[in-house]
Parts: C-alpha cells; sequence; structure tokens
C-alpha cells in the first residue's frame, strides 16, 4: 500500500524573515556607512571653502584676522540705517524753511512748567582785581536782581560774568568773586580754568564749553568787560540770523602777525602764518557770536583744539575748517558803537 505524500509545507513568515534578517543588516550598515562618508565628504568640503575664502580675504586686505564680525557688520546697518533718517529728517528741515517755518524765539512747555530757550549766552570776560568795571556794567548796561531775571525770562539773554579759579583754590581771590556771586548771582565760575592773563584763549574755549552744556540757547557771545551793549539792538541783530544752523559773527578783521617777542601782539608760533606774516579773517575780540552748533563743537572738541597768544585769532582758527558762515556784522565794530550795539 503506498502514502502519497502531501505538497511540501512552507516555512512560517518568523522563520522566512529569520533567514533574510542577515541580508537585511548587511544592506542596512551599507547605507549608513556610505551616508556617513558622505555627510564626512561634505563637512570636510565645506571646511575647506570656509579655509580658502579666510585665507583669500586675508590675501586681499593683508589682514591676519577676519576684518569685520557679524556684531560690526549690524553695527554698520544701524548707522547706516540712521544716517538715511538723519538725511531724511535734514531734507524735512530744508522743506520747512523753506516754506516759512523758520524757528523763532518762543516759548516751551516743559510739563505743567512754562519755560523759555534762551536766545543768546552773553559771556563778560573779567578777572580777579576788575569789580570796578563788574559795576559799571551793572550801572550802565546790564539790570541786576529782579530785573535781570526778568532780562533772561522775557527776552532769552543771559548775561554772565566768566571768571576762573585761582592757582591757589580758595584763597582770597576766590572768596572775593564767590562773595560777589551770592550778593549778585551774575557770574559763571570756570572751575576748570586758572585765572591768568595770557590764558584768555583758553578761558574763551572753556567758557563756549561749559556755557553750551549749561544753557540750550540758540547763540552765545563773548565780550570784553569794557564794552556797552543794546541788547534790544543785539536781539534784532541775531534775528536776521536764526536760518543760518552755523553761524560766526563780528566784526570781521586781519591784520600783521608780529615776530618780535617785545611787541604788545606777540605771536609765539608767528612761522605757522607763513612768509607773509598776515591772520586770516576773524572776528575782532571786543565782541563776537557764534552759534550753537559751533558752540557745541567747541564743548566737544575742547581737548584738542589749538589756542594762540590771542582768543580772536584762536576761535577764528577753529572757524576755517568748518562749515560756518563768518558774517561780518557793521553793529559789532568799533566804529559804529556810538550808534550800535556800544555806545
Amino acid at each position: 500500500m503506498q502514502i502519497r505524500e502531501g505538497p511540501a509545507r512552507r516555512p512560517a513568515p518568523a522563520a522566512a524573515g529569520a533567514l533574510r534578517s542577515p541580508m537585511s543588516a548587511m544592506m542596512l550598515a551599507m547605507f549608513a556607512t556610505m551616508a556617513s562618508f558622505y555627510v564626512a565628504g561634505r563637512l570636510w568640503q565645506d571646511a575647506q571653502n570656509r579655509v580658502y575664502l579666510i585665507k583669500e580675504l586675508d590675501r586681499r586686505t593683508g589682514q591676519g584676522q577676519s576684518v569685520i564680525s557679524v556684531d560690526d557688520t549690524l553695527k554698520v546697518v544701524a548707522c547706516r540705517q540712521q544716517g538715511k533718517r538723519l538725511a531724511s529728517l535734514e531734507m524735512e528741515l530744508a522743506a520747512a524753511k523753506h516754506e516759512g517755518f523758520v524757528g523763532k524765539y518762543s516759548p516751551e512747555t516743559n510739563g505743567t512748567h512754562s519755560r523759555k530757550k534762551p536766545l543768546i549766552v552773553i559771556g563778560i570776560m573779567s578777572s580777579f582785581g576788575r569789580k570796578n568795571y563788574r559795576d559799571a556794567v551793572r550801572k550802565s548796561w546790564l539790570p541786576t536782581g529782579s530785573m535781570l531775571k526778568k532780562l533772561e525770562e522775557e527776552k532769552g539773554i543771559v548775561v554772565r560774568f566768566i571768571v576762573g579759579r585761582s592757582a591757589n583754590r580758595g584763597d582770597t581771590f576766590d572768596r572775593e568773586i564767590d562773595d560777589e556771586n551770592r550778593s549778585t548771582k551774575d557770574f559763571l565760575i570756570l572751575d576748570d580754568h586758572i585765572e591768568s592773563d595770557e590764558e584768555l584763549p583758553k578761558k574763551t574755549k572753556s567758557f563756549f564749553a561749559n556755557a553750551a552744556e549749561t544753557f540750550d540757547a540758540a547763540f552765545y557771545a563773548k565780550v570784553n568787560d569794557d564794552i556797552y551793549i543794546n541788547v534790544d539792538t543785539l536781539s534784532a541783530m541775531l534775528e536776521t540770523h536764526w536760518d543760518k544752523p552755523r553761524v560766526y559773527i563780528g566784526c570781521m578783521k586781519s591784520g600783521e602777525v608780529f615776530s618780535d617777542s617785545t611787541h604788545k601782539w606777540y605771536e609765539p608760533e608767528w612761522w605757522k602764518f607763513g612768509d607773509g606774516k598776515s591772520y586770516f579773517r576773524h572776528a575782532s575780540g571786543e565782541m563776537f557770536v557764534i552759534s550753537r552748533a559751533v558752540a557745541q563743537f567747541i564743548s566737544i572738541n575742547r581737548s584738542v583744539l589749538r589756542t594762540y597768544a590771542h582768543d580772536d585769532v584762536s576761535v577764528g582758527s577753529w572757524m576755517i575748517g568748518l562749515a560756518v558762515k563768518h558774517v561780518n556784522e557793521a553793529k559789532l565794530c568799533c566804529s559804529s558803537w556810538p550808534s550800535g550795539l556800544s555806545a
């Protein structure tokens, strides 16, 4: 009797998977290895590219390090944006002025208090031992007490006597000035300046710097203590210069540079003014006026501004290299004083 054999049985799925697993693992391992080589190759290539770019940049710039960082780049972009914004504002301001919107002296409101931005700060150059001159000014054109305050509030004219400190700080000279100031309240004492006749140019520079930091005025004037001022005429004259952001007003002159050390107007650095020995055009030292932008420039750069033997020449030398409008104002010349600003 024959026994028929049935059809051969197929292996179970689990058994088939077990037979294929070595092959699959091998394929996955090969694929992972190739992927690792590919990623490593790309990273190495990127690194080589960066090295090449850095070397090429160093070769072209001659520097051994990156010329600009991300932070520096952001700063440059920010500065450019601010520059564009400033240029836009300047154009808007110019257009406004063209339409007639020119600044005028007027009250400004600060919170609940009304205040006036000063039209001008007048610094009267004085020194120790010149109280008689100061009293003469107070009796002639400079009001005192409440009237001085009224001049500031109603006309925007701030007037101060300018005095430095004694070389022997706190001595009799300093105490006399402090006592006088407590009584009159019309001084601007320069604590950073040692009072000396030879240091008048530095004193004038210190005055403009301190005045610009203390008072937010439109103009600043330097005046000698033997000059008479008609404040109404001065105000009217300044009103014609509101549209000039950088202005230098005075009785413009030029003259000989004296190299003789015995001469009253001797200039120790005469050789800097050329073979012709003639000063450049500058405002006479009795009185001259500068606008706020110019005073701020002096304040910012006081440590590097060169002074010469005379304050008018020193200030004139600072104006030479600036985009400043020189105004030759006849009212500030000696010949016009009897009917102009001084009498």
